[in-house]
């Protein structure tokens, strides 16, 4: 079996384009499966700043058809052209693919490096794809070696000790830009109630904000607020929150949109007002920073502005990533070994067999018989004992082929390498942890006010 990942993100191009592939292709797993692809399991990782799909197929002669059937139905779901997907994402195989996601889930690889939050989306993703039934053993057992990893680059460096992330690097520039930093005086408004709101939450408290309001186009806002604290907006009680709000902060990636427009309208008196947009696909208009009294911070303002960490701690991450993604991959490949190692046991335990068989009938059950037949265990043993090594050195060396091409040609075993098996309706125990990251979207519904018509949701 051959890993494949398709990657759109920050790294490579712009937040928009990522938004634009990432927007209804939360589905495509499933209907990659359901095709005629070879695809025989997908994930998806979709976070802040990244839309990635991990495949497996049986084969390298498979990559070809998999990424384009990918493609294929990404363009069906978001209505982008194949071209301009081909474009964006950027393939990767095999080893390429371990050592990318475990830099990922490590956060090595994200807007804010060592975050913590991506670690949670990994764990999430895999739980995603397990309930759906889209994983494989082999893909399971990828991500939660990813996960590993991300946990020991926590225990082990000092990366990402000051709780780094998309959130907390926001919510710093905010204070920068604000006229009083206190955030205990401030009056909040927080659109959503996603992972991100949460986490949002969370360091809000920690600020000692306790002025805090929610709005959930889906109608979640009383449930969010009843265990994390803060006031539940509808529609009739935002528009008078968002007159008096000192930080706006969107969270919520619905289909709805906060226009430059609708806040220019609204009586602030002149209130000096932040606006914190942590949607991929944006909650506020790109145009209300141009608002007269409006600060405006978005994802891109949060990736120039997140700090880099110290170089000996990136590299002591990076050492220990890499080594974690070679001793992945060579297990993978020793893997390989293990059907032929069986064909090739099998065949010979038949020959062994048979050849009892025959000392048996002849000799029947004495003494001299069992001695023999001893003798020739031990001897299969010892025969077998090279064989079996070297077959876990080649695989481990990439060379398994070589080895299976060997014994179909000595002993004309047809050695069948099994297929990762899908863990749907398996019994298993998802990989525990709470995710946290990226904000889930939510149903749109009727606009709260005529003077937010179309836009808030």
């Amino acid at each position: 079996m051959v890993l494949l990942s398709l990657v759109a993100s920050h790294s490579d191009i712009d937040l928009e384009t990522v938004a634009k592939i990432s927007a209804d292709a939360s589905q495509v797993a499933s209907v990659v499966l359901a095709s005629a692809s070879p695809v025989a399991g997908a994930i998806t990782l979709a976070t802040c700043n990244r839309y990635e799909i991990y495949c497996e197929v049986p084969q390298s002669e498979d990559v070809v058809a998999a990424r384009s059937e990918v493609i294929a139905q990404i363009a069906a779901s978001t209505g982008l052209s194949q071209d301009t997907i081909s474009t964006a994402l950027v393939s990767k195989t095999e080893t390429e693919v371990i050592e990318h996601l475990f830099s990922v889930g490590a956060g090595l690889d994200s807007a804010v490096i060592g975050e913590r939050e991506i670690a949670g989306q990994v764990r999430r993703a895999l739980n995603d794809a397990q309930a759906a039934g889209t994983a494989t053993g082999s893909l399971v057992r990828l991500f939660q070696a990813a996960s590993r990893t991300a946990k020991d680059v926590g225990s082990r460096t000092s990366l990402g000790s000051r709780g780094l992330s998309v959130v907390s690097v926001a919510l710093e520039l905010a204070t920068d830009l604000s006229r009083d930093p206190d955030w205990a005086t401030k009056n909040i408004v927080i659109f959503g109630t996603g992972a991100y709101a949460g986490a949002t939450m969370s360091l809000l408290r920690e600020r000692a904000a306790h002025n805090v309001s929610v709005f959930s186009a889906s109608g979640r806002a009383e449930a969010f607020v009843a265990t994390r604290g803060g006031t539940a907006l509808d529609e009739s009680t935002l528009e008078a929150a968002l007159e008096q709000a000192d930080v706006i902060i969107g969270c919520s990636g619905s289909d709805h949109r906060l226009m430059a427009a609708d806040i220019a309208a609204l009586d602030r008196a002149s209130r000096p007002l932040v606006a914190i947009d942590l949607a991929l696909t944006h909650d506020f208009d790109p145009e209300l920073g141009a608002v007269d009294g409006v600060e405006l911070i978005n994802l891109e303002s949060v990736r120039m502005a997140a700090p880099e960490e110290q170089a000996q701690s990136l590299r002591q991450a990076r050492s220990i990533v890499l080594d974690a993604a070679e001793a992945f991959a060579a297990e993978q490949r020793e893997r390989a070994a293990d059907a032929a190692i069986v064909a090739l046991r099998k065949h010979t335990q038949r020959v062994l067999e048979t050849e009892v068989e025959k000392v048996r009938a002849q000799h029947g059950c004495t003494a001299a018989a069992e001695e023999v037949e001893f003798a020739m265990r031990r001897m299969m043993r010892q025969l077998l004992h090279v064989p079996t090594v070297r077959a876990r050195e080649l695989a481990a060396a990439g060379r398994a082929g070589e080895y299976i091409d060997a014994l179909e040609t000595l002993y004309g075993l047809e050695v069948e390498v099994p297929s990762a098996p899908s863990v749907k309706n398996a019994s298993r125990c998802p990989v525990t942890g709470i995710a946290s990251g990226d904000p889930a979207p939510e149903a749109g519904t009727p606009s709260p006010s005529a003077d937010l018509q179309r836009q808030v949701g």
